[in-house]
């Protein structure tokens, strides 16, 4: 029998800054700052390595946590991944929540891509002060939509599997977007 998952308890990335980071994603975001742990030594590994994690709430249970890590090697990216592919996505209600976003976003000097129509949602693009990469999406998809795109997922996922290249099942998501 499988494992059963009851959902994802917190997700976690690095940042250069807890304070810093947890400024943005409150004034930002609206998230709020739940938990705070820090140790001088690595729990699991028992390595002398003091790190500050901190959790904050990105609605409905959904923890975005961050690591400190003062004495390891300044961060960096993964230089063979495109900057868009590895992102953190948050949902929104409407559009109007979208458009606010992205003033507030603008407001705090950031460059903002989108709003960008991917067929069953849309969404504006942002970096945090870490480098991480922010999509704020609103779903526009209808319930006919979402079936299909389900039906069809394996026979993509396979056709992908073997060629490498793009199925044609769904690519009515961005003809008609």
């Amino acid at each position: 029998m499988p494992v059963q998952l009851k959902r994802i308890h917190h997700v976690a990335y690095r940042c250069n800054d807890a304070k810093e980071t947890v400024e943005f994603y409150q004034r930002v975001l609206g998230m709020q700052f739940v938990l705070a742990i820090a140790e001088n030594e690595v729990p699991s590994t028992k390595e002398p390595d003091p790190y500050m994690h901190i959790f904050l709430d990105a609605g409905m249970g959904n923890i975005l946590a961050f690591f400190e890590l003062p004495n390891a090697a300044p961060m960096d990216k993964d230089h063979n991944t495109p900057d868009w592919v590895q992102h953190i996505a948050f949902e929104l209600d409407d559009m109007n929540e979208l458009t606010e976003a992205k003033e507030i976003a603008e407001d705090e000097g950031l460059e903002v891509v989108g709003p960008t129509n991917h067929g069953i949602f849309k969404s504006i693009y942002f970096f945090d002060p870490n480098g991480h990469r922010l999509e704020l999406a609103v779903n526009t998809c209808t319930d006919e939509q979402m079936q299909e795109l389900n039906r069809v997922a394996p026979d993509m996922l396979e056709e992908w599997s073997r060629t490498k290249k793009a199925p044609r099942h769904a690519a009515w998501l961005h003809e008609n977007a």
